[in-house]
């Protein structure tokens, strides 16, 4: 026998391989292995449908409980990853009340001044001045004391 004969080309090292993907099966199919493995009654039929069908004892084992336990709906895949949490409908609604509301709030406190200066004379104290035309003609004067 020759050596070179039998000789496998090495990999690249460059060489990029695809990630494997996990398989999932539908619980159709799970149902008509289950029962194709039900139906096998001589030696070696469970061991050829598995290998036929690329499946584990162990697959068997997980399907068979899930039957059992009446859990049909179990029987379908499982979506892997943290689970999304419900989104309330009226969250959104709230939220935009809330902003609405805080904004409505701050145009009030700054209402609330304004009327409060207006309404105690504040405004002349502040400036310290009062719009009457003097004889210089300026429109200010100093207030008398």
């Amino acid at each position: 026998m020759d050596p070179s004969s039998n000789h496998v080309p090495p990999r690249s090292p460059t060489e990029v391989t695809s990630k494997a993907k996990r398989r999932s099966f539908t619980a159709e199919y799970k149902r008509k292995v289950l029962q194709e493995v039900d139906g096998c009654t001589e030696r070696g039929q469970v061991g050829a449908l598995l290998r036929r069908e690329g499946l584990y004892s162990s697959h068997l084992t997980e399907w068979r409980a899930l039957r059992e336990s009446g859990a049909l709906a179990g029987l379908e895949p499982k979506k892997r990853g943290p689970k999304v949490a419900e989104v309330n409908p009226l969250a959104r609604q709230l939220a935009d009340q809330q902003r609405e509301n805080a904004q409505l709030k701050a145009e009030n406190a700054k209402l609330q001044i304004i009327c409060a200066i207006q309404k105690k004379g504040l405004f002349r104290r502040i400036c310290g001045r009062t719009r009457r035309v003097n004889d210089a003609g300026s429109g200010y004067r100093a207030r008398p004391a």
